[in-house]
């Protein structure tokens, strides 16, 4: 990896097996985002995270696994075999700190309770300035579904509901994503 190149994360779910649907799009979006010029920076385990780190291998791009020994005390697990740079952090909480400090974008792919985590998380931290503005790109029905039952006017302003931008399918959310960060 080049000092000048950008680091995009990825988050999603660590349950989906190769070859399913949401393992597949990772896939794509690791694919892409490698085309693109971009590292891939994911949690470094199973699922999406394999998904995203494969397809961006695949595609000769760089890919950073953002690992925990807390996590591997109650899951025995080492990093996927596509990650290049492990980096290893002692607890969960700075493992979810680096992966959103240390990015210059984030694609959320459906997840359960630590994906919408990581999405509130950045989502918080860019809405107050905790961290530079950066594009949050949230992918498939799922986060759909769950931020039109979220957002309300009554409870956020209009400016901060914009700072995710919805995608349908892994390829328009690395195209949004291209176009966001060229603004």
């Amino acid at each position: 990896m080049n000092s000048t190149q950008k680091i995009i994360s990825v988050f999603g779910s660590a349950r989906p097996k190769a070859g399913t649907a949401d393992y597949e799009s990772a896939r794509v979006v690791g694919r892409k985002l490698a085309e693109a010029g971009f590292a891939v920076q994911t949690g470094g385990y199973g699922g999406v995270m394999a998904g995203a780190s494969q397809g961006a291998s695949e595609a000769g791009g760089h890919v950073i696994g953002v690992t925990s020994a807390q996590i591997e005390q109650f899951r025995p697990e080492p990093a996927n075999r596509w990650v290049a740079e492990e980096i290893k952090q002692q607890t969960l909480r700075h493992r979810l700190l680096y992966l959103v400090d240390h990015c210059h974008g984030a694609i959320v792919m459906p997840g359960g309770v630590g994906t919408l985590s990581e999405l509130a998380l950045i989502w918080s931290f860019v809405q107050v300035g905790e961290v530079s503005p950066r594009p949050i790109i949230a992918v498939g029905g799922l986060w759909q579904r769950t931020l039109a039952a979220f957002l309300s006017d009554e409870y956020m302003r209009p400016e901060h509901q914009a700072l995710v931008s919805p995608a349908h399918t892994a390829a328009e959310a690395v195209d949004l994503l291209v176009k966001k960060l060229a603004a």
